[in-house]
């Protein structure tokens, strides 16, 4: 079936039905506040590289998913995986080689003089670790986060984050060892185009005043590119100024690179390489399993080997053989497919593409991000930039039927989140920009 094209009326709604009775199902017995994309969502069963296939026969282009890098349906990964599987899957306090050689390959990836890993299953809990490790690095209890940010699910990862779409309740429910820093938002924010070089000395000053009032921060954690905020990068220079701020009143910076790293920026591995800075301690995920639960934290052996003041650290399935050889043909794909290359290159040609719209079209007052990492936003009035956020979930409702899965992101929901796996063609691409081309010029 070819991309976008719709089934037959019947199969249509034998489909129709069929998902909605999936849905039924699913609210019965899995907890609501895990919610599901779109009011009524067709019923996903297979995938392959940028290509998602409704069980009508259906194929949509898959331009939110940047849990799978190397595409759906991987030959090369499914097999690793599916051979470990049968031949031994235990815990890491077994003696195995797939283990040793993940850490050894992760830490390969990372700038000195981060050598030491930690192996997890998820971003929220990679989060959480880098947190407790720079809660007893330094035997300190508070931590600087920024505003609008979202860095997990777990209770040290859910305390640091910000972001009101994620949680409506994230200010008020902040503990009180965490101290955010205004969202150094160039576009939107308070500080705004070349005045954004304002935040960073904002944001160091904040932790010098913490440092002088009795409470020194363990660490200051931040996602390296804005995530959820609608990808966009942060504004030069201002990571070294912070993370500067940070070591001079002796804590650590804790690198968020769930989302913005493994290429996706498509210049740079790291999204920390693109701020020209080393974290102390990085957090990884979402990447590294292409899909596959598998998680990690990356720090120094000297950070790491404070941790001990806590006990022994341990995770079921964390670095398990099967996680292990996930992670391994991830990074082998990555040296061998050419993925951040066509991150740099089909990155760029997308968002030109998506440039040119917004002179046609009023209703996007920007296109954020670099590689496959980006942001369109929709603002209704582009002096107030109020935004446009009924608008963006009807686009994103008339994409689907185009045949293009899309998200809102934002605390204001009114940017679409750009993340395609690292496959996506520049077809595709073109398909993604001449449908939204359509539903901004006919409606929606």
């Amino acid at each position: 079936v070819a991309i976008g094209l719709a089934p037959s009326a019947r199969d249509r709604g034998d489909a129709a039905r069929d998902a909605s009775d999936l849905v039924a199902r699913r609210d019965r017995t899995f907890a609501e506040v895990q919610e599901h994309y779109y009011d009524a969502p067709p019923r996903i069963e297979r995938g392959w590289r940028e290509h998602l296939v409704g069980t009508d026969g259906r194929v949509y282009l898959d331009m939110v998913n940047n849990v799978t890098p190397l595409g759906h349906g991987h030959p090369a990964l499914a097999a690793a995986v599916a051979k470990q599987l049968r031949t031994l899957n235990t815990n890491s306090r077994f003696n195995y080689g797939a283990v040793v050689e993940f850490s050894e390959s992760l830490a390969a990836m990372a700038p000195d003089p981060l050598d030491t890993v930690f192996l997890v299953n998820s971003g929220s809990e990679a989060t959480d670790l880098a947190i407790r490790v720079a809660l007893a690095a330094t035997g300190r209890r508070d931590v600087v986060s920024v505003l609008e940010a979202y860095h997990g699910w777990t209770y040290a990862s859910d305390a640091v984050s910000t972001s009101t779409a994620d949680n409506p309740n994230a200010l008020a429910s902040r503990p009180d060892w965490v101290h955010a820093v205004e969202a150094p938002n160039p576009f939107r924010g308070r500080h705004r185009g070349e005045e954004a070089a304002r935040y960073a000395p904002e944001a160091a000053e904040r932790i010098r005043e913490l440092a002088a009032s009795g409470r020194p921060p363990a660490a200051f954690i931040a996602e390296t590119f804005y995530g959820n905020a609608g990808g966009i990068p942060l504004p030069d220079g201002y990571l070294a100024e912070v993370y500067a701020a940070v070591r001079e009143a002796g804590g650590l910076a804790i690198a968020d690179e769930v989302q913005a790293g493994y290429g996706r920026l498509g210049r740079w591995f790291w999204g920390f390489e693109q701020q020209g800075v080393v974290p102390d301690v990085i957090a990884v995920a979402k990447a590294a399993g292409n899909g596959y639960p598998v998680g990690a934290v990356i720090t120094t052996r000297e950070i790491a080997a404070r941790f001990r003041t806590q006990g022994y650290f341990f995770s079921s399935t964390g670095g398990s053989p099967a996680s292990s050889i996930a992670g391994l043909t991830v990074l082998d794909a990555f040296r061998d497919e050419g993925l951040q290359r066509n991150a740099a290159e089909t990155g760029a040609h997308l968002k030109s593409r998506l440039e040119a719209l917004a002179e046609r079209h009023p209703l996007i007052g920007a296109v954020h991000g670099l590689g496959l990492y980006l942001g369109v936003e929709f603002v209704r009035d582009r002096a107030t930039l109020e935004p446009a956020t009924e608008e963006t979930a009807a686009i994103c409702d008339r994409l689907l039927e185009l045949g293009v899965i899309m998200q809102p992101t934002g605390d204001h929901q009114n940017v679409l989140k750009v993340k395609p796996p690292l496959v996506v063609t520049r077809e595709s691409a073109d398909f993604f920009v001449a449908m939204l081309d359509r539903v901004l010029a006919e409606g929606w």
